[in-house]
């Protein structure tokens, strides 16, 4: 299913009384841009099955060929004829607005002479920071120029061997994902230590194991501090299958839980390392009737639903669609140790709260932690989806339960991840219009 309308749109949402149906999980947009550009970095032919098909995936993809990958569309998958560890040098990328893309890109940039980086974001990706990957790599030997850590930045690379390395993950598990791509096509890899207190440990469990499917091998320890890639290794992978996308599809989970009715998700593998499928422990937790069958995970919805406390580090991509669970259930949740939500494309601590709070609802936050009390949804004003995709998803909750049609700006935006959001929740029974954007960026 693709989105209701071409270019910007707002979204107008309207109050439902319950929702019903069966749908099948959208591919999973992490292990989509890390299929592909391990497959760029192959030496060979892959095709990716089942590839995503949002903004992220093709700016990936967009990227891949600027450096010389070949990428060809066969029906929903992507053959990729890659690179290896021969991208072009002394090309311009621009990853939009896709901050992973972004940054995996940036360190396998230093297997070039020079590649710049733009966005056409400033305002987003323009403003989140880089400057822990591009330390690291200036470790390594390559050089790098950027706007005090943000882009636009220029890596320098080429003629890197490899070795011990340090790299920060307090901000983010993006840059030592980065690297660990990077790794096996060093001379001598790299022997990667991980600093501070590890956020997000679920994706680099992914990065790990796409690296493992095309062939790569690696140590890790335990606890994810220090990871071995040994170097002069070859990418090689004939055929990746994409599995479903647990951060978009906790959202209709949540949706189902606070609204009466039946929903079944299917593609939802049991063993998964996106950390979002505890979306689905957290869910039972607060009271919703959940039960699963193989990779079909099903909700009956309109159970009363009660506060939790949770640490949302394992899952933060799902925390805006359970802060949508949250303000159904009695009392107050709780999300700690989700400081990493401040650096995604807008401040998902201090902007949701904002929004909740014009809905009628309170909250409170610290520096890294949010609290929301359970209670009714005003409805009939605009809010601003502020760009970011899990934003308009939260939004799009509430609006479908609230006493009044809710108007969110800039909706278009949930492309990003999920193109097909709405004409998911659609088939399930919600309720939308779709209106010029009011504020244009």
């Amino acid at each position: 299913m693709s989105d209701p309308l071409p270019g910007t749109f707002d979204v107008i949402v309207h109050p439902v009384p319950e929702l019903r149906g069966t749908l099948t999980a959208q591919p999973s947009k992490n292990y989509t841009t890390r299929y592909l550009l391990a497959a760029a970095l192959s030496e060979g032919r892959t095709r990716v099955v089942g590839a995503a098909t949002s903004e992220d995936a093709e700016a990936m993809l967009r990227c891949l060929r600027d450096w010389g990958a070949g990428t060809e569309h066969v029906g929903q998958d992507v053959v990729v004829t890659g690179f290896g560890a021969r991208p072009r040098s002394g090309v311009t990328l621009n990853p939009g607005n896709a901050g992973a893309v972004a940054r995996f890109l940036m360190a396998v940039a230093a297997l070039t002479g020079e590649t710049q980086f733009v966005t056409d974001y400033p305002d987003s990706l323009g403003k989140r920071p880089q400057a822990d990957l591009l330390q690291a790599l200036e470790r390594l030997g390559a050089r790098t120029a950027s706007v005090d850590g943000h882009l636009p930045v220029t890596v320098a690379g080429g003629n890197l061997r490899g070795g011990q390395v340090e790299v920060s993950a307090e901000r983010s598990s993006q840059y030592a994902s980065a690297l660990m791509f990077l790794a096996p096509l060093l001379p001598e890899g790299l022997d990667l230590r991980l600093t501070g207190d590890i956020k997000s440990h679920a994706p680099l469990r992914q990065t790990l194991d796409t690296l493992a499917a095309f062939g790569v091998r690696a140590t890790a320890s335990d606890d994810l501090s220090r990871i071995r890639i040994p170097g002069g290794q070859t990418y090689r992978l004939e055929r990746a299958e994409v599995p479903g996308d647990y951060p978009g599809s906790a959202a209709l989970l949540a949706a189902a839980a606070v609204l009466p009715g039946e929903v079944t998700v299917s593609n939802l593998r049991a063993a998964d390392l996106q950390g979002e499928r505890e979306a689905i422990d957290v869910l039972r937790a607060m009271g919703a009737d959940i039960t699963r069958e193989g990779e079909r995970v099903t909700v009956r919805g309109g159970r009363p639903l009660h506060a939790v406390t949770r640490d949302g580090d394992g899952f933060t991509d799902a925390v805006q669609a359970l802060t949508a669970a949250a303000v159904a259930a009695t009392g107050t949740t709780t999300w700690e140790n989700v400081y990493t939500l401040r650096l995604k494309e807008c401040d998902r601590i201090s902007d949701t709260r904002h929004e909740l709070e014009a809905l009628g609802l309170q909250t409170a936050e610290t520096r890294d932690s949010l609290s929301v009390t359970g209670g009714p949804v005003a409805g009939g004003v605009t809010v601003d989806g502020h760009g970011d995709h899990r934003m308009i998803m939260l939004l799009t909750l509430l609006g479908m339960r609230a006493a009044a049609p809710l108007r969110i700006t800039g909706a278009h935006h949930i492309r990003k991840s999920y193109p097909g959001f709405f004409a998911h929740l659609t088939a399930l029974g919600g309720r939308f219009e779709y209106a010029p954007n009011t504020r244009e960026e």
